[in-house]
């Protein structure tokens, strides 16, 4: 089905591409071929299945913050928008990262503006009830044609922010949400043949999953456990285990409905009827829990340009957690070299099939990948996000303070200087002591133990979402370095300082 029509967005859209031939790429290096200036609006709701709210929340809009580092470039100008204001200490954070720029120059050029609404609706929605704000928006931007949106993810209402401010967004059209779903991932990996697990797409209740299960069992009778994910499920919140072991192979019926009501979820607030009532709403899937003797989990970013051009951004392997180890807490970068090459294979399938849909933006593939004892890695594709996500500021962090790219043939980044660079980061850097410290407190932590990002060096801790760690005890990091194992042991090293300032703030 085309999917392509004409509405006011469409043609609002076609700036981009215009923009985009002008400069090469609006959010990149380079922009300073520009002469006018050039606005990103930088937008970062989180409009998903979600319960943020108030500091959480906050702290994840200013997740995007590392788009201040484009402020080097003397023709950008940013207005960057949050649900509250952000903390002039966490912008003098950001701003001093800057190299070679002059800050009062760069402050002339950033613009902060938020509704001053602390309740948990997504920011795009707080900005469509005030259209004053909207308007105070739009007089801030010089020139509308030399302007672009950038979102965290896009629903109707980031879509319709952009017609009321007149300006495009860089990011997939909403009318291409099903890519994004769980179903609508396994619909396009069996048209483009990408291996993935067995599995049922498009459930919509508790008789439907159960009988999906059961078809499953005939088809892999040695089935231990399946996956059950509601289709917009992020960061594994969506997910459930269904155990099936112990089960008679017949078994159907009342002992499976059994086994299904049992179910254990990701989310562990969760409960089984309203998990359902979502099903029963958006859809959902099951599928193989897939195991193996060694078991990761990478994925693969890219990006189709407004002109259709398809770009390999990066790969990762990611860290999981939570009860069932399907919560997302970090990555590694890049992806280990052993499968790094097929899962970008792979991925540019899918990529390729995006393109000729006409998606544009940053999107990643996760996968799951697993071998046995002396056996080769198998690779498994597990769903498509059309959106930015947690390895989207970790590696664009990198990108702009070393002006670096990823060569996914080779699988590793090199920076303008031709070094490799490598780095683990997290939003999850969490202790509950870590509310004894405010935003200040972590800034001196990281200057009194040199753990700042060191531009010479090009190595280094870069801090975010740091306004939550008084209320929620977390914080994000990325620890830059020349080898993995080096990223890994001072990441560990900054952790642990942190826990021991952390008890040692509540000596008193």
């Amino acid at each position: 089905m085309d999917k392509r029509g004409t509405t006011p967005f469409d043609e609002i859209q076609k700036k981009l591409i215009h923009l985009w031939e002008m400069i090469g790429q609006p959010d990149q290096p380079g922009s300073e071929r520009l002469q006018n200036e050039n606005t990103i609006v930088v937008v970062p709701s989180m409009t998903i299945d979600s319960d943020f709210q108030g500091a959480e929340q906050q702290a994840y809009e200013e997740r995007m913050l590392f788009m201040l580092f484009l402020l080097r470039q003397p023709n950008i100008r940013i207005l960057y928008i949050t649900s509250q204001p952000i903390h002039e200490s966490i912008i003098d954070y950001y701003l001093h990262i800057l190299q070679g720029v002059v800050i009062s120059s760069a402050r002339k050029r950033l613009f902060l503006i938020s509704p001053l609404d602390s309740s948990n609706k997504p920011l795009s929605a707080k900005l469509l009830e005030r259209p004053r704000l909207l308007q105070e928006i739009r007089e801030k931007i010089p020139n509308l044609d030399l302007a672009h949106i950038v979102p965290y993810n896009t629903t109707e209402l980031e879509r319709e922010v952009s017609v009321r401010l007149n300006i495009p967004m860089y990011a997939a059209d909403p009318r291409y949400f099903e890519f994004g779903t769980k179903s609508g991932g396994r619909a396009i990996f069996a048209d483009e043949k990408v291996p993935h697990p067995i599995g049922i797409q498009n459930l919509k209740s508790e008789k439907e999953l159960t009988a999906a299960i059961e078809d499953l069992r005939r088809q892999k009778p040695e089935l231990r456990q399946v996956m059950v994910k509601l289709n917009e499920g992020v960061s594994g919140e969506g997910n459930a285990v269904v155990d099936l072991k112990g089960l008679e192979s017949n078994a159907n019926g009342s002992g499976m409905i059994e086994r299904v009501r049992g179910m254990k979820f990701e989310r562990t607030i969760e409960k089984y009827e309203s998990f359902i009532k979502k099903m029963e709403e958006r859809g959902g899937i099951t599928e193989e829990l897939i195991e193996g003797d060694e078991f990761r989990s990478p994925s693969v970013q890219l990006r189709i340009s407004p002109l259709g051009e398809l770009q390999i951004l990066s790969t990762h392997d990611q860290m999981l957690g939570g009860p069932g180890g399907q919560s997302y807490l970090g990555a590694k970068f890049p992806a280990h070299p052993d499968y790094s090459r097929t899962i970008v294979h792979e991925a540019v399938k899918v990529g390729k099939r995006l393109a000729r849909e006409g998606v544009i933006g940053r999107f990643a593939l996760d996968f799951v990948v697993v071998r046995r004892k002396g056996g080769e890695w198998q690779t498994y594709a597990i769903e498509i996000n059309l959106r930015k996500g947690g390895t989207t500021h970790p590696f664009l962090t990198l990108q702009y303070l070393t002006d670096g790219a990823y060569d996914s043939e080779g699988g590793t980044f090199r920076t303008l200087l031709g070094h490799a660079k490598h780095y683990v980061a997290s939003d999850h850097v969490e202790n509950p002591a870590y509310r004894r410290l405010t935003p200040e407190d972590v800034f001196d932590i990281v200057s009194r133990y040199r753990l700042h990002f060191d531009h010479l060096k090009q190595k280094g801790i870069v801090l975010h979402m740091i306004s939550n760690v008084s209320t929620g005890g977390n914080f994000g990091m990325t620890m830059i370095a020349d080898t993995a194992e080096e990223a890994e042991e001072l990441y560990n090293r900054a952790v642990k300082i942190f826990d021991e300032e952390a008890d040692r703030a509540g000596v008193g």
